[in-house]
């Protein structure tokens, strides 16, 4: 998903949305630029939704370009941790940044997240310099005993995980 406006300002725009009218215009006004490709237009909205989809298409049985529905961002949030797998919920990824609900209002703003974090954000920078990586664990992990949690089965992502297979 290399496209020029998911950038470190986008993704700053994300994180600012709930705190200020100008972080929200810009989120909208991404989300909502057409973009071509392959002789198609789209928009960043649905690149990114096509993205996050590719992240968990054997989870979810989806196919190829389906776009993530909000049932299908808010099944898979809490399979995201940052930097390793704990217990802790200061490593699930939808915690520390504040999701504690995600529906039909929020979906594409924590899936715009996530991919703005591994193509422009701290997680970008962090995997290239081989220090942390966004990790995707189990279904329901919080829901898991303390074995299933350490027998549960990983995947590191990073921006080359994206659709097209070229870092964004």
């Amino acid at each position: 998903m290399a496209h020029p406006l998911i950038d470190k300002s986008f993704y700053e725009a994300i994180l600012r949305f709930e705190e200020s009218e100008e972080a929200q215009n810009t989120y909208y006004r991404i989300m909502d630029t057409a973009v071509e490709r392959n002789g198609r237009r789209y928009t960043v909205r649905n690149q990114i939704l096509r993205a996050y989809s590719m992240l968990f298409c054997d989870d979810l049985g989806a196919t190829a370009g389906q776009l993530a529905t909000p049932e299908d961002v808010e099944a898979t949030a809490d399979r995201l941790y940052v930097g390793e797998l704990r217990y802790d919920p200061g490593h699930w990824y939808r915690m520390q940044h504040h999701f504690p609900v995600i529906d039909e209002d929020n979906y594409d703003r924590f899936a715009a997240l996530v991919i703005a974090d591994l193509s422009a954000g701290p997680l970008h920078e962090t995997a290239a310099s081989g220090e942390g990586m966004l990790l995707v664990g189990e279904l329901n992990p919080l829901i898991m005993s303390r074995e299933q949690r350490r027998r549960q089965k990983i995947r590191k992502l990073s921006g080359c995980d994206l659709p097209g297979g070229e870092e964004a």
